[in-house]
């Protein structure tokens, strides 16, 4: 099973730029073509949050225009940058969304059990696994022992990105507390901080990914400003090998290549 994670996508409505500077929706369509040229289609696609930049239903109508172009199923978890009713409305057809409250889904249908969680406070930067959150991923991860993979938004660790970690997630060690009882979590895939950041809690590796548009500055003083860079634009692929992921950044755009290494008699290249 090939999973491609998509992130902090920040989509705005036509013709707006993300900080006056940065045109997500354009990023977006090179995302789009990056997925669609990948030689090993992937079975399904995580988005992990911030689709769009102000959660408004015009910029999901924007965001589908993008997303209805690619041939596999896509599964949604909001972000701070997203609305829970504008996000469940402009998306209909996704089944898996429950009708009403928190955004938190499960989904059995593959080799991989995927569950999603909503860290979402409306109106705050932060994120949230509040006792209800984790009352209902408890009993969610107590009804099977099939490998599984969460995604969400908000990365359950600190980063050492100063400015990130002050809008972290709340719960974090509640829910490090369940990837101990549950081994059976092997991965869990996060947004939220625009950059590839791996590490371990429990059994469980638990990953950040980088945005298809703008990335957040890689400065590790706790007293460092905020601010984003345009650095390459990329996505995660995480192949599920039967007895755990693999991952893969991928970079978004066109570049020069494939070169051989070899000419067509084996020789090697000078």
């Amino acid at each position: 099973m090939l999973i491609a994670q998509i992130t902090d996508l920040h989509v705005k409505i036509p013709g707006k730029l993300a900080y006056g500077r940065v045109d997500t929706a354009r990023f977006m369509a090179d995302c789009i073509e990056s997925l669609l040229a990948l030689k090993a289609i992937p079975d399904v696609i995580l988005a992990t949050g911030d689709l769009v930049d102000f959660g408004d239903p015009e910029e999901y109508r924007h965001l589908r225009t993008f997303l209805d172009r690619l041939p596999m199923p896509i599964y949604l978890v909001p972000g701070n940058h997203d609305g829970r009713d504008t996000l469940r409305a402009a998306f209909p057809d996704h089944g898996y969304l429950p009708e009403s409250g928190f955004l938190q889904w499960v989904v059995d249908d593959y080799p991989v059990r995927l569950i999603g969680l909503d860290t979402l406070v409306p109106g705050e930067s932060r994120g949230e696994l509040c006792a209800e959150r984790l009352a209902w991923l408890e009993a969610t991860l107590s009804a099977s022992d099939r490998p599984t993979l969460i995604a969400m938004h908000h990365p359950p660790f600190e980063t050492g990105i100063g400015h990130m970690d002050r809008i972290g997630l709340t719960g974090a060690d509640a829910f490090a507390g369940l990837l101990a009882r549950f081994p059976h979590v092997c991965r869990v895939v996060c947004g939220h901080l625009h950059r590839p950041i791996t590490t371990l809690i429990g059994r469980a590796v638990v990953s950040t990914c980088s945005s298809p548009a703008h990335q957040v500055t890689l400065d590790l003083n706790p007293d460092a400003e905020s601010c984003f860079t345009l650095e390459p634009p990329g996505f995660e692929l995480h192949r599920w090998t039967g007895g755990g992921f693999l991952s893969h950044r991928a970079a978004i755009g066109a570049f020069p290549g494939p070169f051989p290494f070899f000419d067509p008699s084996g020789v090697l290249i000078d």
